[in-house]
């Protein structure tokens, strides 16, 4: 069952979420505003078996990261567009959907605020959305039912 469909702007490659993200981030550190070439970065954590390639074949690229260990992300080979990234630390298991590739990006609102403590001071964080100046611990953010995906996820 479908929860999403997305694709690049050229639509070469599409794909569909599986079910609901585990959480949404709108990350506002540096590297995400370098990368993203924006104010902030929207990503939707997804694991990589609900990401189904409908059409087309990603092109990954390895770049840097500010953690040192680097991401991978995904692209369309044609018109470039950045799909998703998978970072080290989960390696190929878990997803970073970029949200505005989705055909609703409506439909993934952020969860969480991350890395407000850089943000750009012109970027306004409506009131009472959660929001942290770096990052958090997932027991405490996540719900009862991402937890237990995660769980799943990394084998524990």
């Amino acid at each position: 069952m479908s929860f999403a469909g997305g694709g690049c702007d050229c639509r070469a490659v599409r794909y569909e979420l599986r079910s609901r993200p585990l959480i949404v981030h709108c990350c506002h550190c540096r590297w995400c505003q370098r990368e993203s070439g924006a104010a902030f970065a929207l990503n939707a954590l997804m694991e990589a078996d609900r990401v189904v390639l409908l059409q087309g074949t990603p092109e990954v690229i390895a770049t840097p990261s500010a953690s040192g260990k680097g991401q991978s992300i995904s692209r369309c080979p044609v018109c470039r567009i950045a799909l998703w990234s998978n970072y080290a630390g989960a390696g190929e298991a878990l997803r970073f959907v970029r949200v505005g590739t989705l055909d609703d990006p409506d439909a993934c609102p952020p969860d969480i605020h991350i890395f407000t403590e850089s943000k750009q001071p012109w970027v306004v964080i409506p009131a009472g959305a959660r929001a942290v100046p770096q990052y958090y611990k997932s027991a405490e953010v996540w719900s009862a039912e991402s937890l237990a995906r995660r769980r799943v996820l990394l084998g524990k």
